[in-house]
């Protein structure tokens, strides 16, 4: 488990871009497509890394041209504090630009940490090219979705506003705008109050 961890906290050379990609060759053939290839969990950053690697030094960059992790910008909301996490959309997932033959098959598949090709029996099978630009375009996207560690029933305490150091239980969370409904006891009445992540804490 120690070494998933580690993987995913791996910074990585500023070989992947913001959007996920890492460019290994330039020159795009036309018969190009894109297929998935299935890595360890946790090891979808490192196997890129590595195959621009191997390509490079085999020279196969006439080949294999990109590597797609594809993942969303998350904001996550922990103890009050907020922070913003990279995503994998697909965790054990990849995602190679490259034009398919025996030998580039091989060099992808021998890349430490690749389980395998996705497709059918032993024929990987290529992703529509629409697909992979929709996931791109998604992975560009700056509107960061909410995160909290919060359930409905869960115990809080509200850190912040007029309410704070009040104890109440959450009865609604709403991901998408980064807020939870807290039903609090007021002059003997469970009230229902409307606050940010921000304003809350488990207990």
């Amino acid at each position: 488990m120690k070494d998933q961890t580690d993987q995913n906290n791996i910074k990585e050379p500023e070989m992947i871009s913001d959007e996920g990609v890492v460019t290994i060759g330039d020159n795009v053939t036309d018969s190009a497509k894109w297929y998935v290839i299935h890595t360890y969990a946790g090891h979808e950053k490192k196997v890129a890394v590595s195959l621009k690697q191997r390509a490079e030094s085999n020279g196969f960059t006439d080949r294999v041209f990109k590597v797609f992790i594809p993942h969303q910008q998350k904001i996550v909301i922990s103890e009050g504090k907020k922070r913003s996490i990279d995503e994998r959309l697909f965790p054990g997932y990849v995602i190679v630009q490259m034009d398919m033959s025996d030998d580039a098959w091989l060099l992808v598949r021998s890349t430490r940490g690749v389980t395998g090709f996705v497709g059918m029996g032993s024929t990987p099978t290529a992703l529509p090219e629409p697909e992979v630009k929709t996931l791109m375009k998604f992975a560009k996207m700056e509107a960061p979705k909410f995160e909290a560690k919060f359930s409905v029933g869960d115990s809080v305490k509200i850190i912040e506003g007029p309410f704070t150091d009040h104890l109440g239980k959450v009865d609604e969370v709403n991901e998408a705008q980064g807020k939870v409904k807290v039903l609090i006891s007021v002059f003997g009445r469970e009230t229902p109050v409307e606050l940010d992540f921000m304003q809350v804490q488990n207990i």
